[in-house]
């Protein structure tokens, strides 16, 4: 055993190194706040420092590290993530709600036309007919603009401007005399006759006749009886069941058989009060007789007395 294992006292010698100082200048600092001195001693040795390997990168067995700290301060950084789906915009929504409103009125318009209980009842002939009759009203109606549109031309055409102003004003106060049933009218068109069959016609068939005639295209007409004087019929005309049988128009007592002269296109007339359920076949379901002449010059010459109005004021 060398002298050195002996002063150790554990056979082994004892390590070489710096050591705390020994004596006075190694006591400790009596103060309370004094650091402790393994805090403020040097580090022992120095740092190892890494040769390069022989490819200029990190020497043999060492391990590439990650830095986790960066990775994760800049997974803090990053923006968030955009949503999946976008929102539908307003005009996105009301393109939808339009094609859904537009859906619903196709469905109605289309069930409503196959659960027409007239059109599905009609026979081929009587829709060809009612189609050749809307046909002559759309050219009648084309017509009227035609001419209203050539009035408009002419009353702006400055020197003939007043002249065709004055004609237009005559026309028109004769168009409005025979609507009003002041002035007595001519032109081509029918006389339906229609007799109750032993039976007194009620107020109501009468009127229905008047109005599908008027639905027709019907521009005059008056209604004459077995018995009193002809009434001419205008929008105010009223229909009455007389007492006793007989009917009252204006006031005027008439009695069947009746005769409704009417101005305007015969076929047209004669199709709509021929319609499958119309007048025609309800008059004649009850024991009655409808019939029709046609006339190529007929006379409305039965005349209204002008109404006097009280208070309505033309608007200047």
């Amino acid at each position: 055993m060398s002298d050195e294992q002996s002063d150790t006292g554990t056979g082994w010698p004892e390590p070489t190194g710096p050591s705390r100082p020994t004596g006075p200048a190694a006591e400790p600092d009596p103060r309370p706040d004094a650091p402790d001195p393994d805090e403020t001693a040097p580090l022992r040795g120095e740092p190892r420092r890494e040769e390069p390997g022989p490819d200029g990168g990190r020497p043999d067995g060492d391990e590439a590290t990650v830095d986790l700290t960066r990775q994760a301060t800049a997974g803090e950084d990053a923006p968030p993530a955009a949503p999946a789906k976008k929102r539908m915009s307003s005009a996105s929504v009301m393109i939808a709600v339009l094609l859904a409103l537009l859906g619903f009125t196709l469905v109605v318009q289309l069930k409503t036309t196959s659960t027409d209980p007239t059109l599905s009842a009609a026979r081929q002939e009587d829709l060809v007919r009612i189609l050749s009759d809307l046909d002559a009203r759309e050219n009648r109606l084309r017509q009227d603009i035609a001419e209203l549109e050539e009035s408009q031309r002419q009353l702006a055409s400055g020197a003939q401007g007043r002249e065709a102003a004055l004609e237009e004003a005559a026309r028109r106060a004769d168009e409005l005399g025979i609507l009003a049933g002041t002035l007595p009218a001519t032109g081509p068109g029918l006389t339906v006759r229609i007799s109750g069959g032993g039976k007194s016609i009620p107020a109501s068939r009468i009127l229905d006749a008047v109005q599908e005639l008027r639905g027709a295209g019907a521009e005059a007409m008056q209604i004459s009886g077995g018995v009193g004087s002809p009434a001419r019929i205008i929008a105010s005309t009223y229909f009455l069941d007389g007492e006793g049988g007989g009917l009252v128009v204006d006031g005027r007592r008439m009695t069947g058989p009746y005769a409704i002269t009417v101005i305007g296109d015969p076929a047209t007339m004669r199709t709509a009060l021929n319609i499958p359920g119309g007048v025609a076949a309800s008059i004649r379901g009850d024991g009655g007789n409808v019939s029709f002449e046609d006339r190529e010059v007929a006379e409305v010459s039965a005349l209204h007395e002008p109404i006097t109005l009280e208070h309505a004021r033309p608007v200047s």
